[in-house]
């Protein structure tokens, strides 16, 4: 006898996103910082984060499991090192802030009727929110994004907001990743 059983969605937590940002982020960083200087981008950041020598041992990170990284609320994600490595917000391009957006849709899953589900898959805004609250960006970055997705919609004669657009019924992932895939083709800022 068989039986059918849902698929469990796919375990994703705050360190592996931040892992993927970084990684997408290097991969898009030139080679080198300067012209003038040797060492690589890469390598610098090293550098700057490694501990010093005469520095004490820096206590453990604590990390949560991950089905609680995909449940807790969004303003906790500004805990993860990434804000604090970078402040206020580590700067990235509208289109790289696309780019991002739909990686935590096909990490997190997508969601449309709020801006996350239960089990923490992102509407469209939801996955900018998470890019904030993570420190990738600033709040002018997620608006010109915005902003050029409302412009592909507005280019197939949809007038309704991109986050309402998401939220209907019958839109499914693979749309709203289009719509996020043609907003970074055609965006020129």
């Amino acid at each position: 006898m068989c039986t059918l059983t849902a698929p469990k969605p796919p375990a994703v937590d705050a360190a592996c996103l931040i892992a993927d940002i970084e990684a997408y982020l290097a991969d898009q960083a030139p080679k080198t910082a300067h012209p003038l200087v040797t060492k690589t981008t890469a390598q610098l950041i090293a550098e700057a984060l490694a501990p010093a020598a005469d520095a004490p041992e820096a206590a453990p990170e604590l990390t949560a499991p991950s089905r609680l990284w995909r449940i807790i609320p969004d303003w906790a994600l500004a805990l993860p090192p990434a804000r604090r490595l970078h402040g206020a917000g580590r700067p990235v391009t509208v289109t790289q802030h696309l780019e991002l957006t739909a990686l935590v849709l096909q990490q997190y899953g997508w969601h449309r009727g709020g801006l996350r589900s239960r089990s923490g898959a992102r509407c469209i805004l939801g996955a900018q929110a998470v890019l904030y609250r993570l420190g990738y960006g600033d709040e002018e970055t997620a608006l010109a994004a915005g902003r050029a997705m409302q412009n592909v919609l507005r280019r197939r004669g949809i007038e309704q907001a991109y986050h309402a657009w998401n939220d209907r019924p019958g839109r499914t992932q693979g749309e709203a990743l289009q719509l996020i895939r043609e907003a970074i083709q055609t965006y020129n800022g």
